[in-house]
């Protein structure tokens, strides 16, 4: 009866109606029919009805298929019509995912997805983009339940890091004294442990480099300075310098993830009181100021230094000298960034909690000893604060209902996730599990499960635009509004108390976070643009603001800005970050960045840092604040803009178009 029909690409091919029969019987056997003879009989119609309905005339796949649907409704098979319909969605929401696939890798070819400014631009990065794009096809449409995928593409949540879903874990506090004690084999053979200041620090960078190459996140010691110490005694200074000297240089170089990124690490350190702790510390730090070749500012390592009472917080006390000269180093380098070991989350631990540049903290221990060094977080997933907010439209028992169904399907998508990774063996994270970095995995064979070492970990709920949440709640954000900041400490409250209520029914680390929003910022306003429109104070933005944060554009005092923010570090036990802008570095004022971390412990603050401009021009290495696109010295365009994105250092033409914007929008804090 036909001889041709037409693609979805427009090819015109064969007609064959056995194919229609197929499609037909298919749906039917999904619903318990067995009937091929009826399958044929139903051809037979929608063949006359496309004979009826087109008259000879060329027709497409898409119009047979509106005429199987027809006749199946028609003829009273309504179950196998539903079953056709699904069938067809299905195979549509594949074709569609297909083609998306593509055009995200033709976008690739031409410039890496800058989601992460700390990966670059090289043929290898370029890969790794090509191939995390073609896993997150995989598991949105093949391996994820439809309320997560769809919750993940509508923008209710974001699952991070989803291209890694099923082939590994997110971070690593990384027992450094023990691999260098001990030696170690990255699959290439064993390295002995190191005899001199300088192996010892060339090692430690190889040892964040498999670590990271192993993970998708960020690697750090927890304690550098304590950590290294054994392998530097007895040394002078010059060679400890030399050494430090070195490892800044190899971690602002030497690459992990087939060359696509340094490895994403952080050292912290600053309350070791023996002579080689103090040295070391003193020597990093140093180091780190003098920056790299031609002066350039190191982007990585990050640098946390410890602040605690009684070590080197007070005038007298052993370490306070340190402290100056990390307060002085931070004030033209931008690192370190600065923990608060006496903050009332943090105190029970002593000195023993370490954070990541990134934010993250992991403590609290269900399944095993409460300690930082050998554990991370497994993954983590963000609620959409925002869209929940303008769903509610001001009615706050509505927006709590919503909160509640999203927090539930996170906490569930998390533990599905966890799940898929237990299925994980050692021999598939062969540097991290295999040498026994994880607690729990020190006795796991290659084929074993790496279920006993991640209940270690932690599984995170985290949650972004809590200003813009707030706006659409009362109207105003809680930098100005007395009632808008305690709603924002009720909601977070709300949260803690649903994420310890999870740790309790799974018997997992589920934890609270602070979420390090990068990519994540734009995309979640662009989704509810196109759903909501522009809402003033709440879309009309190119990015959602931070976390808890006060918004980058709103004028505040760094006081005051201090003095809200620091209410809501101690629901974040999975970490928390916040900052001050300066319009410049402080370095002729080390007393006033003193007085700002002073003022950031009588807050109960756990984690912070001071964020200014760095402009380096890279043709006469001038190191300034340049307001012009050329250098003021020499005239070059060719000018490296360093700031801080998320935690991390990186240079501005890494940033991705959100953050663009609200670097554009960051206002220096009075």
């Amino acid at each position: 009866m036909f001889t041709t029909i037409r693609k979805r690409d427009g090819r015109e091919v064969p007609f064959d109606d056995s194919k229609i029969t197929d499609a037909i019987y298919r749906a039917a056997l999904a619903v318990g029919g067995e009937d091929r003879e009826l399958a044929v009989s139903l051809t037979l119609d929608v063949l006359r009805m496309l004979k009826q309905m087109y008259n000879g005339d060329i027709f497409g796949v898409e119009d047979v298929q509106n005429v199987v649907e027809k006749v199946l409704i028609e003829r009273g098979h309504a179950r196998t019509a539903k079953a056709y319909i699904l069938y067809r969605y299905k195979r549509t929401h594949m074709r569609d995912a297909k083609t998306e696939l593509m055009d995200i890798v033709e976008d690739i070819i031409r410039e890496t997805d800058r989601d992460n400014a700390n990966v670059g631009n090289s043929p290898s990065a370029k890969m790794l983009q090509i191939a995390s794009a073609a896993s997150r096809s995989y598991y949105l449409n093949r391996m994820l339940d439809e309320d997560f995928s769809l919750a993940h593409r509508r923008g209710d949540i974001h699952i991070h890091d989803l291209d890694f879903y099923a082939t590994t874990i997110n971070c690593l506090q990384v027992p450094l004294e023990d691999m260098l004690r001990d030696g170690f084999d990255n699959g290439h053979g064993f390295i002995r442990p190191p005899k001199r200041p300088a192996s010892a620090a060339a090692l430690a960078a190889i040892i964040l480099q498999s670590s990271q190459n192993d993970m998708y996140g960020g690697q750090s010691f927890p304690f550098f300075d304590t950590q290294l110490a054994p392998f530097i005694d007895g040394n002078s200074e010059e060679e400890v310098y030399q050494a430090m000297e070195a490892l800044v240089y190899n971690l602002n170089s030497m690459h992990s993830r087939a060359g696509s990124q340094v490895p994403f690490s952080s050292l912290n350190l600053g309350t070791d009181t023996s002579e080689v702790g103090r040295k070391i510390t003193r020597n990093l730090l140093t180091a780190y100021e003098a920056g790299l070749g031609h002066g350039e500012n190191p982007i990585f390592p990050n640098v946390i230094f410890r602040l605690k009472k009684g070590i080197n917080f007070d005038q007298g006390d052993p370490n306070y000298d340190l402290f100056q000269l990390a307060v002085r180093v931070a004030s033209k380098r931008l690192n370190p960034t600065f923990s608060f070991m006496d903050a009332s989350f943090n105190k029970e631990y002593g000195d023993q909690v370490a954070y990541m540049g990134c934010r993250t903290r992991v403590m609290a221990n269900r399944r095993g000893p409460a300690v930082t060094t050998k554990r991370g977080n497994i993954s983590f997933t963000t609620v959409n604060l925002p869209r929940l907010a303008i769903k509610a439209e001001r009615n706050l028992k509505r927006f709590y209902s919503l909160l509640d169904e999203v927090t539930e399907l996170t906490i569930n998508q998390l533990y599905h996730r966890f799940k898929v990774q237990c299925r994980l063996r050692v021999k598939d994270i062969p540097f991290v599990m295999g040498q026994g970095l994880y607690m729990g995995s020190e006795d796991l064979k290659p084929d074993d499960s790496i279920e006993p070492a991640i209940v270690n970990g932690t599984l995170s709920v985290g949650i972004i635009g809590l200003a813009e949440t707030l706006v659409a709640l009362t109207g105003h954000h809680h930098g100005q509004d007395e009632e808008s900041q305690t709603l924002g400490l009720e909601i977070m409250q709300h949260i803690s108390e649903k994420v310890n209520e999870a740790s309790e029914r799974f018997d997992l680390n589920y934890t609270f976070l602070a979420t390090p929003a990068e990519g994540l910022c734009g995309r979640f306003i662009k989704l509810d643009r196109e759903e909501f429109g522009l809402i003033p104070g709440v879309t009309d933005r190119e990015y959602y603001t931070n976390s808890f944060h006060i918004p980058v554009y709103y004028p505040i005092s760094m006081f005051d800005k201090i003095k809200l923010e620091g209410k809501y570090h101690k629901y974040f036990n999975a970490g928390h970050i916040s900052y001050v802008e300066l319009p410049s570095p402080p370095q002729h004022n080390p007393q006033a960045v003193e007085a700002l971390l002073r003022h950031m412990a009588d807050c109960d603050m756990g984690y912070a840092g001071i964020n200014y401009p760095v402009d380096f021009c890279c043709n006469c290495n001038m190191l300034g604040v340049f307001d012009d696109p050329e250098c003021p010295r020499c005239g070059s365009i060719n000018i490296r803009r360093v700031r801080r994105i998320t935690g991390y250092l990186s240079t501005v033409d890494r940033f991705n178009d959100g953050k663009v914007a609200e670097l554009h929008d960051r206002m220096p804090h009075s």
